[in-house]
């Protein structure tokens, strides 16, 4: 696999090495040894999740205050434009994003460590999004930072206004939102 450290880089952008012909294809989408060696880093996945969404769904920016996960992330069907922002005060790049197409196509993942707030906008008709994550699920924790938070300045590569749940609508801006020091 190649790995690709973004402009923030503790956000890696992982391309599998993809074995194709005829017949379809085959890659290795998760090698625990590999990403250890990718990303410099040693984490233990928990959970698999699997979402799909419609086009113009943006889902984001979540994390958890407590319990943070780590995230690897990919599409399986469709495209998305997905995004990390570092959430952690001390931090230099503290409140930056970074963003990658993800997609069925070009087969990229995408590590976002604990400590950034991680969203999505789907590019494509519909799109199925799966990640592992390093920590489980904890609803009590979540937090969500609003998408369009003009301090940050996302560019998320969607003309129009997005689909968003009730909750994402209530995402705070970064200046009032609880982060990791």
């Amino acid at each position: 696999m190649k790995a690709t450290r973004l402009t923030i880089p503790d956000v890696v952008l992982i391309e599998p090495k993809v074995f194709g012909d005829a017949r379809g294809f085959f890659f290795e989408s998760f090698n625990q040894k590999a990403f250890d060696e990718a990303t410099g880093t040693r984490f233990d996945f928990v959970q698999d999740n699997h979402s799909r969404s419609s086009k113009g769904v943006l889902r984001g920016l979540h994390y958890q205050i407590q319990q943070p996960q780590g995230k690897l992330v990919r599409v399986v069907r469709g495209s998305v434009f997905d995004v990390a922002v570092d959430i952690r005060k001390s931090s230099p790049t503290f409140g930056q994003w970074v963003g990658a197409l993800l997609s069925e196509d070009n087969q990229h993942q995408l590590w976002v460590p604990p400590g950034f707030a991680h969203g999505f906008v789907v590019l494509s008709d519909t799109a199925e999004f799966l990640y592992k994550t390093t920590d489980y699920y904890a609803p009590e924790h979540e937090r969500c930072i609003v998408w369009n938070d003009p301090d940050i300045g996302v560019d998320w590569h969607f003309d129009g206004q997005p689909t968003l749940s009730a909750k994402d609508a209530q995402g705070l801006p970064l200046k009032s939102a609880d982060v990791f020091d």
